[in-house]
């Protein structure tokens, strides 16, 4: 039942506004492929290891199907190609490149249907592990239960693997039911995935298929120890988002922050390759059963969280499409927004509340994911407090789906244990005492929370409509999201994007999104 009497015509033209700017980008898209791409269907058909001088093999396959000149007809072809003509496997044939034994682009060409019979037999093989990954998913689930919603979501963040999985088992014992392993500080910006476990990041931990798999490991040791799944998160942004997400997928990942819109801004990767690369993430994402977090929240760190509020909704709208274009159903949105506003506004509480109801009213089967306040957090640790227990109110008055806990550090240094356990305890004690808090409260009719709600679904239908006409693209240069403008030419990577040639074919988008061969 709507508690905000929201406009359901303005709900209507949003969404038909989004879907109209997600098709004119996807256009885009489906003409085009990425080397990050590419290295992902390396990946995905079994080529890892590092060479001689720790450079991936996948890149290094990749790079030498570009030095031939053929990025445009993609990687399945060259190394279908090349198992045709050697016998070879995927990973054979990246070591013999690594070595000099083979210019994957100069073997003879075998006929195109033999390449694709071949490509996409191994190719089911991989799909086939991701779907057993999804079911054992579902199976642990169902055998060991799960925490209430909203899921308690806590960090580590301490640049060793091996020191993240004592901070995350602890998180778990004290009640958390999502640990995301924060990604070292810079990873975003690397053009290729570092290998192995590794115990040297900065501000965070290398996202790595080992780390993945050895996180993976110890959370289903403490879940079978308490009697509950813990979820394990982590992050496919920036120039590799297509590569970490298959390597999510393999190790059984369950959660992962995955937004074009966060690396354009805040990371100034270019807006052409990034979307390339969000998509087949997405679809990757989507078959696996990973819930993908969206950065919505992060506007609101360089925008006003009052004037720009609208802007995080038109993006909510922009992602709910983008997801069901690769195949991504509402319950895997963790669509995001954020108690950003600043504690001195008055009812900002009430306006705090009509944000998250509203994204709440509009996506009702999207988990939500709830960012905690860090704006306005200082080291008063006692009113940080606050700040977190009154986001934690809204959550559960709402009806949020993930809620990332607010520290009462936040400001100060990265979360001791004990700061852990303070949050986790607020959000417990509100979200037990509160739980169904929500069920008795309605609004006043044209009250303030219902007003406030109406002006930024007004204000967002207004901006969808005219990204609609404008496109995407100049919309992003004009600053429109996060008070941030970049150029379409602009940014990281753009070098490594290029238009597909006749013949493409990328099995795994087929496999995953498309019912088959």
């Amino acid at each position: 039942m709507s508690k905000l009497n929201l406009d359901q015509n303005l709900i209507d033209s949003s969404r038909n506004a989004a879907k109209s700017i997600a098709e004119n980008v996807q256009n885009f898209i489906d003409d085009h492929t990425t080397i990050s791409t590419e290295r992902t269907v390396a990946r995905l058909l079994g080529v890892d290891d590092v060479d001689e001088i720790d450079k991936p093999l996948p890149n290094v396959l990749i790079d030498n199907i570009i030095e031939g000149g053929g990025l445009e007809q993609g990687a399945a072809y060259w190394i279908g190609n090349a198992i045709v003509q050697t016998g070879g496997t995927p990973q054979r044939i990246a070591e013999k490149i690594s070595k000099g034994e083979i210019d994957i682009t100069h073997l003879s060409a075998a006929k195109e249907e033999k390449i694709q019979d071949t490509i996409f037999e191994m190719a089911e093989e991989t799909v086939d592990k991701i779907k057993q990954n999804r079911n054992k998913r579902s199976q642990l689930i169902e055998t060991l239960g799960e925490g209430k919603k909203p899921y308690i979501y806590v960090i580590v963040a301490t640049g060793n693997i091996y020191e993240d999985i004592v901070q995350a088992q602890a998180a778990a014992r004290q009640g958390a039911d999502i640990i995301a392993v924060i990604r070292t500080t810079g990873q975003s910006l690397l053009d290729y995935v570092p290998y192995g476990a590794t115990t040297e990041g900065f501000g965070g931990t290398y996202a790595t298929q080992e780390n993945f798999r050895l996180m993976r490991r110890a959370l289903d040791e403490v879940g079978e120890e308490i009697g509950r799944y813990i979820r394990l998160c982590n992050y496919c942004s920036g120039l590799c988002m297509p590569e970490i997400a298959a390597m999510g997928a393999l190790e059984r990942l369950d959660m992962m922050l995955n937004d074009a819109l966060y690396g354009i801004l805040f990371r100034d990767i270019n807006m052409q390759r990034t979307l390339v690369d969000q998509y087949f993430s997405r679809v990757i994402n989507g078959y696996a059963g990973i819930i993908i977090n969206t950065g919505e929240d992060n506007y609101l760190t360089t925008d006003d969280a009052v004037e720009a509020a609208h802007t995080v909704l038109a993006s909510q709208f922009i992602n709910e499409q983008f997801a069901l274009k690769a195949g991504i159903p509402e319950e895997q949105m963790g669509l995001g927004h954020a108690f950003e506003m600043d504690p001195s506004l008055e009812n900002g509480f009430l306006y705090e509340l009509a944000q998250a109801q509203m994204a709440r009213e509009i996506f009702p089967n999207a988990p939500l994911k709830y960012m905690p306040p860090t704006k306005y957090m200082t080291g008063n640790i006692f009113m940080g407090h606050i700040q977190d227990a009154l986001f934690n109110m809204v959550s559960i008055m709402t009806g949020q789906g993930i809620q990332l806990l607010g520290m009462l550090t936040e400001a100060i240094h990265t979360p001791h244990l004990h700061d852990r356990y303070l949050s986790i305890e607020n959000a417990q004690y509100i979200f037990n005492n509160a739980r169904n808090l929500g069920d008795e409260i309605r609004f006043k009719e044209g009250g303030i929370i219902q007003n406030r709600a109406a002006l930024v679904l007004e204000n967002a239908e207004k901006l969808l409509n005219q990204i609609a006409r404008e496109g995407l693209f100049p919309t992003i240069e004009q600053g429109k999201f996060g008070g941030v403008k970049r150029s379409r030419t602009g940014g990281k990577g753009l070098d490594g994007v290029v238009k597909k040639a006749e013949g493409y074919f990328n099995p795994f988008i087929q496999l995953m999104v498309g019912g088959g061969r």
